[in-house]
């Protein structure tokens, strides 16, 4: 993680923290850890969006190791973070290009809004500053703001974009990106897509299509499918998941705007009910904001403990 991203991090998560760190300190102002605390504490974490199933593993976990001792909010809230972190270390790998593609295809998916182009250049922006080759197709093709926002990133990053018309074949712009790519040595090809999922069957059809055509030319194309999911939907971000892996092959999460609200908690839900590799995290609206995830400083940010050594 850069230096000085934790703090970054602390201020992105912070209406999470005053919700989840604040709700401690009002339950445990050195008082026994007994029934009627857990049960606060468990009504807590889930409505900070982690979930029934993760609340209780937690509350069993302090059950059995400190139940009936008197604790104070900052022994509950290191202790909280270390067994957030445990939930999240086996989800946290940073996305890693695999040398042997080239280019490596990643087909980027998620509902309209969430932040999929945004997440595409300043992914682009990262890899090209590790020295990469970065390529990237405007696939949204029916939003003319999305392909003009790409290629704003695509001139910030010297990152070339593949775009067509209003309304082009997605599929096709990725065959060619690919080819083109292919030919010119690159080492990451970014595919943006639509994300119509009020109409499902038809938005099923369109990534079914890009992976089929693709395939004719690199026939182990995409070789990562990443779904950006925006923190603010809370819940319904469990509901995307699940609805995505339908459509397509997911291989990892990336979760943004998590500076909007006071949801952080619902990467911990993901990390717990799905097991995807969570790559990146968004907590802010700079290039910069967006980075690798860290399951010990994610956590510790979450609930308000300081930084690791």
């Amino acid at each position: 993680m850069a230096l000085g991203f934790f703090s970054r991090l602390k201020q992105g998560l912070s209406r999470s923290t005053q919700k989840l760190g604040g709700g401690i300190t009002g339950i445990f102002t050195k008082r026994k850890l007994d029934d009627e605390a857990l049960e606060e504490l468990e009504d807590l974490l889930i409505t900070a969006d982690m979930g029934p199933a993760v609340a209780e593993r937690i509350i069993e976990s302090f059950r059995s190791s400190r139940f009936g001792t008197e604790v104070t909010d900052e022994e509950i809230r290191t202790t909280l973070a270390n067994e957030i972190a445990t939930i999240l270390e086996p989800v946290a790998k940073p996305f890693e290009p695999d040398p042997a593609h080239k280019p490596h295809v990643v087909l980027v998916v998620g509902v309209n809004g969430v932040g999929k182009t945004t997440t595409i250049g300043k992914m682009a922006r990262f890899f090209t500053e590790e020295g990469k080759k970065v390529m990237m197709v405007a696939g949204d093709t029916f939003r003319a703001a999305a392909v003009e926002q790409l290629q704003i990133w695509g001139e910030r990053t010297g990152c070339p974009v593949i775009a067509g018309p209003p309304g082009a074949d997605a599929a096709g712009l990725a065959f060619e990106a690919l080819k083109r790519g292919k030919a010119e040595g690159a080492d990451l090809l970014f595919v943006d897509t639509a994300g119509r999922l009020h109409n499902k069957s038809a938005l099923m059809e369109e990534l079914a299509k890009i992976i089929r055509v693709m395939r004719k030319f690199d026939e182990t194309a995409p070789h990562s499918v990443l779904l950006v999911l925006d923190a603010t939907t809370g819940q319904n971000a469990v509901e995307q998941v699940r609805v995505f892996r339908e459509l397509v092959n997911v291989t990892g999460l990336v979760v943004t705007k998590l500076d909007g609200s006071a949801r952080g908690g619902i990467v911990v839900a993901l990390a717990d009910q799905f097991g995807l590799p969570v790559h990146a995290v968004g907590v802010g609206e700079q290039a910069e904001d967006l980075r690798p995830f860290s399951a010990v400083d994610y956590a510790r940010g979450l609930v308000g403990v300081g930084e690791t050594a």
